[in-house]
């Protein structure tokens, strides 16, 4: 997911803030794959991947703890895996005046 930033007259700011699946696709470049949970641990674990616009973190080794996975043969099927991972967190920490309001309604 992405968000444009505020407007700025400084152009040297992206025109995108990434967050979630997009966010940890962009700090997987290097790695390698197939991969195991351990080896993806050691290596990119301490990387911090934000997963709202409003700029919460989560680091790859608490996704990867939430993932009931112990191999993936491609970075897709860690990104699909790590899917849901990321949704919750959004749910669990609503961004913005209309994630409040959503956070209040019961259903």
């Amino acid at each position: 997911m992405g968000v444009r930033p505020p407007a700025d007259d400084d152009l040297s700011e992206p025109d995108v803030i990434e967050f979630g699946i997009p966010a940890l696709d962009a700090r997987l470049e290097d790695a390698s794959f197939p991969a195991t949970s351990d080896e993806l641990h050691r290596e990119y674990g301490h990387l911090e991947i934000p997963y709202n616009a409003s700029g919460g973190v989560v680091t790859l080794a608490d996704v990867l703890e939430e993932i009931d996975r112990g191999e993936f043969e491609s970075e897709q099927e860690l990104l699909d895996a790590a899917h849901p991972v990321f949704e919750r967190l959004r749910e669990r920490d609503p961004s913005g005046i209309l994630g409040h309001l959503r956070s209040l309604v019961p259903f």
